[in-house]
């Protein structure tokens, strides 16, 4: 046998076994395969080969640090070996390192799996020995399958060598291990050796051999040809000798025990072969390994060929959801049913909860499977075992040993004193029978006293009187002895017990007199003497009317015999027997030429045989065939072998009045007849008898005083009212109910007695037959349910089956269940869509799948938000984590600020909007985004509208939006910036229009007139003699110390600019064309029509002009070019300017100090004078370079005082050695220098890329002419027109003008790049002196402001 072959796949699982397909376990599992030993890990190795190549390499590096791609083809880590049939695939293989012999590769599945075969593909030689295992426990425990080996007795002693005796023989072969071929040599191991034949593949020791969950190869002994000491120095010859592995395939297939076609992925693994089983034939588990809950009713087997051994429901009538499968019960039923049902509710017990429990039992008008159906035991709890125990299904009493009766509430005959302690519940009668007279019981049944006959006495009745000895051969004596007498007082005769009034010619109350057919007995009671045929009951026609007591009567025919026990007689008499019985005759009639048989049993007397046919209906064709219906037999005795009871007068009289007829027939009787039969009844029962009205079944103890018959209840019959009439059922306190069975769909009227169930046609069902049976519909036209065999029940009006199996539905389980395919009616069985998975796995997203006809291919209808073939993915606007049981795709919520039919709007996985719209932002675009306001919710997200010069910087970047309050759109002012769009200045502020925000105004309290200002341009409202913005200045034509006085500088406004004089010196700042200490003057020229002062010829200014710029460029260069070398003095010169600046500092401290302690008027005139006495001569010189305290209008260095064009301070110039002059000098030139190198840089960064644009399209251009001439179309070559247009294309192509002109600018080129070829150094010192310079001038600057503040 075979492994279940791909021919022989199957997917209709319903008539045997079926397989999931075959594959490779290792595709889709590369994180479940290891090896113990990879080259190249933990960095590159080397490693050569054998042999030669055809070019001179022969050692090549290995680096597995990293996966195998097409950039990276020296990775050769194990996953390398899963067959990818990519055609480069020789290119990528598993090594092991160089020179180790054992290695061990891996392989551990996540569900046990069925193995086929291992093929190993090498690309170095095959191992000289290796062997391969097998675990079934997860790695817990492993089991050799095959050792492989060139010399087994030498690697394996211990194993023997093939063939193999046992299809589990482990065994070394020597087959697979040879040095031939050096290269893809293959090892092959099958699970089955195809020698042996199987029979059964799901025995033991098969599935041992086929079944793993993990496999592994051990790798033991290199192949080394000779170089057996690997670790020598001399060759390192380890470097050759390694394990390489191009392919590792193992072939198997998911295990299910042959009650699945299918499987599903487990751990989300998606290789070609999953490993959990679509299990059917109602199993369960990962490898259909067990029975589904309630399906346990047969034992759970493997399927197989012949049978699909499918796991069956529990039957327990609806009484219990659980089940268990029990062996003993299994094989207790004869292998029918082993399934016991769990914890039955509704009373019940039993396997299938068909039992009620005990003191209850089966209502029969109820069904098995009614909640209600168990009703109480109506038990004596005296007489029956267990205080009222009876039986589940009938609710007949069980009696105690010597108890009797219905309801056990009674002795049996010849027993009395029923009793609660004893355990029989009644003691056996000890009377003589041969002295006492058999009433209907041998002695009373409550005190057991003896009723002796007339002559015997004693408490048993063993005493005769006149002491005759009482014996066989003389109890006619006994009887022979009467004595007729009355009391002479008052007439009253002696009675005989229980008789009462003065003659005793009346039974007492409670007692009653017998008639002469009182000892009847049943035919159903009676057994057949052999030869006999069955005794059965008939089959009786609906409307037959009942003439016969007891159930029924016995069908037997001529030559029966019948035996009936008597053992109840009072005495030995002479007795006349009668049988009552009914003929049944076959009649065959003519009717409209149609012929009709018709059974009719006819009441005949006694011995009496003849036939009685309806001659109304017919004419009688043929003679009668005779069956006999016996229902009674009767002992009735004879008058006349009564000794010495009546006169010979008297039984003429009751032969005469037939008085035996009468009775028999249970006629009216003449008054003779009734008095000699009430004096019969007396001398043999010796009195009245008790009339034992059952309680239940009569309306109370009394009887009629001759033949004591109760007075029963509605339809209760018998003597004692004991027993439901024909047609009724049910005996209790109420009576009996009628059957009532349903003509349509009953074959008899009547119906068992104890349950009610009336005899039902064979599809119909109830106990009145009248509906029908499970599995059947359509009362009283019962016809099969049509359910395709999926089901057994189905609704018995409308036909609609119920409970279909096999994941079908619909009326007639003609379609498969939402999430299965198949088509049931087709016989296809319903299997689970994988959509991706299936619908008990949570992660079932379609609501059905159909498949192509044609093509065979699946598709699923998949839910709302889910897309794919597989509902695998979410729609375009749904998000969800789809590999987690119970998720689903939900709908991402972006607030309808995205465009959700954009499969990119949302994160498929996280439902995070990814692209908001309307100007929003946020996970779930539920905010405005940076730069807007508004409501997001109601897509009104407006522009921030934030004024930039009042916004904080860092909340307002260039060339981007600014940020304000998302809500609100209030902007992020500046400090002293007001206004929702930050456009105003707060009071107290001006200047919005300044790029930094409002600046407080800050007006001199002492020399401006008020706080007040003008807020758009900040300028405060200034004493006379004072100016500028904040009045700390002297005002127009007026220079000075503000803190101290301003001047007039008594400058012609109309000769200057503004400011019209110098503010420190009070020098008029003369404007172009005018001259002179107070600017009233034209200057040289200009006209000297003042003011006017008009300009003379252009060429006289041109030239004068000239003259002065070159001057003044020769001093710049000069002062350059003598301080560029020296920074070090410089900087020492700032030095000294920095200690100067500090005694300055500590003198005007000194002089505050002074000033705070001065008491007077004189001290502090003289401390004024020393203050006018200092000097800024030699700071001036050091800071600024003026060699002498010339006045600022003649220092071409300026100085502390000295004012510039612009009213700014002026220090320094072109020909000035100070150090700020020398510093500001050094940082121009090297920012200078930097931006010439940049300049440069950018222009030959943009020829390079120019030069490679014309490269590209030079070479595409080429191609492109290439391809065009080398084209074919239809089979032609190009025509020559083309090739013409194509050639005079290319010629009209514009280059250079001549080879010189090309050489000129190649020339011109690196003469550049010459002059650059040290850029990097030039470019690094201009750097550090531009470092040096920039110290030193914010050095300057704190010295420069250290001067202001003197």
């Amino acid at each position: 046998m075979r492994l279940v072959p791909g021919a022989f796949l199957q997917e209709d699982c319903s008539v045997n076994s079926c397989h999931p397909e075959l594959g490779d376990l290792m595709v889709g599992r590369a994180n479940r395969l290891s090896a113990s030993s990879t080259c190249g890990l933990n960095g590159p190795q080397n490693y050569c080969i054998l042999g030669y190549l055809e070019d001179e390499k022969k050692c090549f590096i290995c680096d597995s640090r990293q996966s195998y791609h097409l950039y990276n083809q020296e990775s050769h880590r194990i996953e390398n070996v899963i067959t990818t049939f990519d055609p480069e695939r020789k290119t990528k293989w598993w090594q092991s390192e160089n020179g180790v012999h054992e290695v061990t590769i891996q392989l551990d599945l996540e569900a046990l799996f069925q193995f086929s075969h291992l093929v190993l593909t090498f690309k170095s030689f095959r191992p000289a020995a290796m062997l391969v295992e097998r675990s079934k426990d997860y790695g817990q425990t492993w089991k050799v399958f095959r050792y492989f080996a060139e010399d087994c007795a030498f690697h394996f002693p211990w194993v023997s060598l093939g063939p193999a005796k046992r299809i589990d023989e482990v065994i070394c072969d020597d087959r697979y291990s040879s040095l031939e071929p050096s290269t893809e040599g293959e090892v092959v191991l099958k699970a089955l050796d195809p020698s042996f034949n199987i029979d059964d593949p799901y025995t033991p020791h098969i599935q041992e051999q086929i079944t793993l969950t993990n496999l592994r190869v051990k790798f033991t002994r290199l192949i080394t040809l000779g170089d057996t000491l690997l670790q020598r120095k001399k060759r390192s010859p380890q470097v050759k000798y390694y394990y390489a592995l191009y392919e590792m395939v193992v072939r198997g297939s998911c295990f299910c025990h042959g009650h699945a076609s299918m499987c599903m992925p487990v751990d989300e693994i998606r290789g070609d072969i999953h490993g959990r089983c679509v299990c059917q034939h109602n199993t369960v588990g990962t490898n259909c390994e067990r029975c589904q809950e309630f399906y346990n009713d047969a034992p759970w087997r493997p399927s197989s060929q012949t049978h699909p051994h499918v796991c069956r429901r529990c039957n327990c009538h609806g009484h219990s959801e659980t089940c268990h499968f029990d062996m003993a019960q299994y094989q207790a039923s004869g292998g029918v049913s082993g399934g016991v049902c769990d914890n039955c509710r509704h009373d019940r017990v039993g396997p299938h909860c068909e039992l009620c429990r005990p003191y209850l039992y089966q209502d029969p008008r109820l069904s098995l499977d009614d909640p209600q159906g168990c009703i109480p035991c109506d038990c004596d709890a005296t007489g029956s075992l267990e205080n009222g125990l009876c039986d589940p299904v009938s609710g007949r009493c069980v009696c105690k040993e010597n108890v009797g009766g219905e309801r056990c509430d009674r002795c049996k005959f010849g027993f009395y004193g029923l009793s609660q302690e004893d355990p029989t519940g009644c003691q056996r009668c000890t009377c003589n029978f041969l002295g006492s007279v058999l009433t209907p019981y041998p002695c009373d049944q409550q005190t057991g006293q003896c009723v002796c006959q007339s002559l015997a006495v004693g408490p048993l009745c063993d005493e005769c009187r006149l002491y005759i000895e009482l014996s066989p051969l003389t109890v006619w004596i006994c009887r022979s002895v009467i004595v007729h007498s009355c009391s002479s007082v008052d007439g009253q005769c002696q009675c005989r017990p229980n008789m009462v009034n003065r003659r005793c010619s009346d039974p007492a109350p409670g007692y009653f007199l017998a008639g002469l057919d009182f000892y009847l007995y049943e035919a159903e009671n009676a057994a057949p003497l052999y030869p006999s045929s069955p005794i059965v009951r008939p089959e009786y026609d609906l409307y037959m009317p009942v003439t016969w007591t007891g159930p029924g009567f016995v069908r037997v025919l001529d030559g029966v015999g019948l035996r009936f026990t008597v053992d109840n007689l009072p005495e030995s008499l002479d007795y006349q027997l009668v049988i009552r019985y009914e003929q049944e005759v076959r009649v065959t009639m003519a009717m409209k030429n149609n012929l009709k048989h018709k059974w009719k049993c006819v009441c005949v007397c006694a011995f009496l045989f003849f036939c009685v046919c309806d001659g109304q209906t017919g004419t009688l064709l043929n003679s009668c065939a005779f069956w006999f219906c016996f229902f009674q037999m009767g002992l009735i005795p004879t008058i006349e072998s009564v000794q010495d009871f009546c006169s010979q007068s008297e039984v003429d009289q009751f032969q005469r009045f037939r008085c035996f007829e009468l009775d028999s027939e249970q006629r009216i009787l003449p008054d003779v007849c009734e008095g000699l039969i009430r004096s019969l009844s007396a001398r043999i029962h010796n009195g009245a008898m008790v009339c034992r009205c059952n309680l239940q079944g009569s309306h109370g103890p009394s009887c009629s005083k001759l033949g004591g018959r109760c007075d029963c209840k509605p339809n209760v019959i018998g003597r004692c009212c004991d027993s439901c009439a024909p047609l009724t059922y049910g005996f209790g306190p109420s009576g009996c109910a009628p059957c009532d069975c349903d003509p349509r769909g009953a074959i008899a009227e009547l119906c068992d007695q104890v349950r009610g169930q009336c005899p039902c046609r064979r599809e119909v069902g109830g106990r009145r037959c009248d509906q029908c049976l499970p599995g059947y519909f359509g009362f009283p036209l019962c016809r099969p349910c049509e359910c395709n065999s999926l089901a057994e029940l189905c609704d018995q009006h409308t036909g609609v089956c119920r409970d279909c199996r096999k994941h079908s539905t619909g009326d007639n389980c003609e379609r498969c269940l939402d999430g299965y395919f198949g088509d049931p009616a087709s016989r296809e069985p319903c299997k689970p869509c994988l959509c991706p998975d299936t619908q008990s796995s949570g992660r079932f997203f379609a609501r059905t799948c159909n498949r192509d006809s044609r093509s065979g291919s699946l598709t699923c209808d998949c839910l709302t938000g889910h897309t794919g073939a597989r509902c695998d993915a979410c729609a375009a606007g749904f998000y969800g984590q789809l590999t987690r049981p119970g998720d689903g795709c939900r709908v991402c919520v972006c607030n309808d600020n995205a465009d959700l039919a954009d499969p990119d709007a949302c994160d498929s996985v996280t439902g995070e909007c990814l692209r908001c719209r309307h100007n929003t932002h946020g996970a779930h675009c539920q905010n405005c985004k940076p730069g807007y306001y508004g409501n997001a919710l109601s897509q009104d997200c407006r522009e921030c509208s934030c004024d930039r010069r009042g916004t904080e910087v860092a909340q307002c970047p260039l060339g981007s939006r600014c940020f304000c309050d998302s809500l609100t759109g209030q902007c992020p002012c500046r400090s002293g910036v007001v206004g929702v769009l930050c456009d105003e200045c707060a009071d107290g502020f001006w200047n919005l229009q300044g790029g930094s925000g409002c600046q407080p105004c800050q007006c001199d309290p002492a020399n401006s007139l008020s706080n007040h200002f003008f807020q758009v341009t900040g300028q405060c409202q200034c004493r006379a003699e004072f100016g500028g913005r904040r009045c700390d200045g002297c005002g127009e034509n007026h220079f000075g110390n503000p803190d101290l006085q301003c001047v007039s500088c008594d400058c012609n406004m109309d000769g200057t600019d503004r400011p019209a004089c110098d503010p420190f010196t009070g020098e008029c700042l003369c404007r172009v064309g005018v001259m002179g200490i107070f600017c009233d003057e034209c200057a040289p020229g200009y006209d000297q029509a003042f003011p006017a002062c008009t300009p003379c010829h252009p060429c006289a200014l041109l030239v004068a002009n000239e003259v002065h710029d070159v001057h003044l460029d020769v001093q710049r260069m000069r002062t350059l070019v003598s301080r560029h070398s020296d920074f070090l003095t410089d900087q020492k010169q700032v030095k000294e300017a920095e200690r100067a600046l500090e005694d300055s500092m500590d003198t005007r401290q000194e002089i505050k100090n002074r000033l705070a302690n001065c008491n007077s008027l004189e001290e502090m005139e003289q401390l004024e004078n020393k203050v006018k006495a200092l000097s800024v001569v030699n700071l001036n010189e050091k800071i600024c370079g003026a060699s002498s305290d010339d006045d600022c209008s003649k220092s071409e260095c300026g100085g502390a005082l000295c004012p510039d064009r612009f009213g700014e301070r002026a220090c320094g110039g072109p020909t000035c050695d100070g150090s700020v002059p020398i510093s500001q000098n050094a940082t121009e030139i090297a920012e200078q220098g930097t931006n010439k190198i940049f300049i440069l840089m950018s222009n030959l960064l943009e020829s390079k890329m120019k030069f490679e644009r014309e490269k590209d399209y030079t070479k595409d251009l080429i191609k492109r002419v290439k391809d065009f001439l080398t084209s074919q179309c239809g089979g032609d070559m190009v025509a020559p027109g083309d090739i013409e247009k194509v050639a005079k294309a290319v010629l009209d192509i514009q280059l250079p003008g001549s080879p010189g002109d090309v050489r000129s600018l190649v020339q011109n080129i690196r003469g550049a790049l010459d002059n650059f070829t040290k850029f990097d150094v030039d470019l690094k010192n201009l750097e550090d002196q531009t470092k040096v310079a920039h110290e030193l001038r914010d050095k300057a600057m704190e010295v420069r402001l250290a001067r202001s503040t003197l």
